[in-house]
């Protein structure tokens, strides 16, 4: 009888309070005494759980291998900085983007930020991006030019006897 009981009320409990949370229809995992998924706990033939751990490890390496690549992109943008500004490289930084293999680019959109970032320097570096920028008083200018040749003229006066 106690037999019975525990399989009417035992059951729906375990899925109510389910450690964690999961829902009605879990299964519990059966595990080996090292602590390791088997075949029989996933409920899988030996063939199908091989395939399923070679995918698991598969996926893992693919992202571990995109983790990398963001990382190595994040180390050239900080190096491409540290030129722009002349900072101390990090040997941090050189050694993540070598991980990867060396040809990192910067992403897209950093890439255009980074292009209009160096047009806009070059424009301000010119003569003309220079004129444009400065603001100029023309009023202002023509009297100190104007005061300056009469200075000059006055003490040119001074020393030679001729003028």
């Amino acid at each position: 009888m106690s037999f019975l009981l525990k399989t009417m009320v035992g059951s729906p409990m375990k899925n109510l309070s389910g450690g964690g949370g999961g829902g009605g229809g879990e299964e519990e995992k059966k595990v080996e005494g090292d602590g390791k998924e088997t075949a029989e706990s996933k409920g899988m033939t030996r063939e199908e759980f091989e395939e399923y751990q070679r995918q698991l490890v598969e996926e893992k390496i693919e992202r571990d291998k995109q983790f990398a690549q963001k990382k190595a992109e994040r180390a050239s943008l900080r190096m491409h900085m540290r030129g722009k500004y002349r900072l101390p490289q990090s040997e941090k930084d050189d050694a993540q983007v070598q991980i990867v293999g060396g040809d990192v680019d910067l992403p897209e959109d950093l890439a255009k930020m980074v292009e209009q970032d160096e047009e806009e320097e070059e424009a301000n570096d010119s003569l003309l991006g220079k004129i444009q920028n400065m603001e100029l008083d023309f009023d202002v200018i023509k009297t100190k030019a104007q005061a300056t040749m009469t200075e000059m003229k006055q003490v040119a006066e001074e020393k030679c006897a001729v003028m």
